[in-house]
């Protein structure tokens, strides 16, 4: 599957040129810019708990083959994200409905996502939990697509740096503090599915009644056809050499992310030598040390690419700092080395993460498709999941976790690299 394809035949809007909704009055943007991270934070949330709980889930149904279980449980919802978040944009884009284009979607994901973790929380074997955490991506990629196509919607370009710094303190917040809250239910795992669920479903429900879409039942809605579809995974490269740039750029950063982080558990056990009950205590400490720096690195980087006018510095710099941060567990396979490298790259990923996807609002190809194209950019952040857990699995198996981090590096770094050909600043 190519996600590259053929672009509209109209000319395009341009990105950067205010929103449809840029006439809002300042307090929908207030309440917008304030409650957005506690939306961006849902559907990390979901795939953290996910995460978390069914590597302990695997491991207790096969300890022996429990690097390649996880990695399939992980390959078939990181698919099953990446083919939803396009067709749902596409969808999306044409919905007319007197909530708007976004919110149906978005309540419909967050109740499917939700069930589903209740579900997985059931699950007595390897097959239940796959189907159940299957559904709950398709769930929460249905909620993630139509948000981040809320940015492009509703949000004047000067201000998307900010606005990018807010979403990416709800995602990485909940990347940091899930597994710190995960870990107090490692032995009632049912228990910390359900939890999760119902602070999700709360939290995107306050959104959308603090939120509300405009009725767009009179907007025109764009032709459909079979073809549409067809064309949901596919931005020409050549016409729109930015955006490929762009989610080259994500797709390694992203891949370098997840061959790593999806086996945290696995590393403290088997690389630095701790016993179960050890990880499992030592997680939550990771995630506090990592609290502060990342909070420190989205806070400034968001609002500093807004006054400079400047994106790409930001990507770049955040990019070498992911890449550093892989080579500290080979120089210290101590937990003050693990320790370490997770700091860092969670100030990488902060940086990164507060301008990133204000950068992509800017190399959309056209406004009146923004959420099939955010879900094609979106596809950078999900087809690693596929891949890279994959990956790792073969590199631990062959050569070790050393190895491993090495490979990390060296695509980490690439993919910082990958955005210097952009020409959006």
């Amino acid at each position: 599957m190519n996600p590259f394809a053929t672009a509209p035949s109209t000319p395009a809007a341009l990105p950067d040129s205010p929103p449809a909704d840029d006439s809002a009055p300042a307090p929908r943007l207030r309440r917008l810019f304030a409650t957005v991270p506690f939306a961006s934070a849902c559907p990390q949330l979901a795939f953290v708990a996910i995460g978390y709980f069914a590597a302990l889930q695997v491991q207790s149904f096969d300890s022996v083959h429990k690097v390649e279980k996880l990695a399939l449980v992980h390959a078939a919802v990181a698919a099953a994200s990446m083919i939803t978040q396009p067709l749902i944009g596409v969808l999306s884009d044409r919905t007319r409905t007197r909530f708007g284009a976004r919110t149906p979607w978005m309540l419909l994901g967050a109740l499917v996502g939700c069930l589903a973790l209740v579900a997985a929380g059931s699950s007595r074997s390897i097959a239940w939990l796959l189907a159940a955490a299957v559904v709950a991506h398709i769930g929460f990629s249905t909620f993630n697509g139509p948000l981040t196509a809320i940015q492009p919607d509703r949000v004047p370009a000067d201000r998307r740096g900010r606005y990018s710094a807010l979403a990416g303190v709800g995602t990485i917040a909940a990347g940091i503090l899930g597994p710190a809250l995960g870990s107090v239910f490692t032995h009632r795992i049912s228990l910390g599915y359900l939890l999760f669920a119902a602070v999700i479903l709360l939290a995107a429900t306050v959104f959308l009644v603090v939120n509300p879409d405009r009725d767009n039942r009179g907007a025109p809605r764009p032709g459909f056809s079979p073809a549409v579809f067809a064309k949901a995974f596919w931005v020409n490269p050549i016409r729109y050499p930015d955006f490929f740039w762009v989610f080259l750029g994500r797709i390694l950063l992203f891949g370098g992310y997840f061959m790593v982080i999806n086996y945290q558990l696995y590393i403290i056990e088997d690389y630095i030598g701790l016993t179960l009950d050890e990880a499992t205590r030592l997680i939550p400490v990771i995630s506090i040390a990592s609290l502060p720096g990342f909070l420190l690195a989205i806070g400034i980087s968001g609002p500093l690419s807004d006054r400079i006018g400047r994106r790409k510095p930001m990507v770049f710099a955040g990019g070498l700092v992911i890449a550093v941060s892989a080579l500290i567990p080979v120089i210290s396979a101590t937990v003050g080395g693990l320790i370490c490298s997770i700091v860092v790259l969670t100030i990488g990923f902060g940086i990164f993460m507060a301008v990133d996807q204000a950068l992509v609002t800017q190399v959309l190809p056209d406004a009146g498709t923004a959420a099939k194209d955010l879900g094609i950019i979106n596809i950078a952040a999900t087809l690693p999941n596929t891949i890279g857990p994959l990956a790792a699995a073969g590199i631990v198996t062959a050569c070790g976790y050393t190895t491993l981090y090495l490979v990390v590096a060296l695509i980490a770094g690439v993919g910082a690299f990958a955005v210097l050909p952009v020409k959006v600043r």
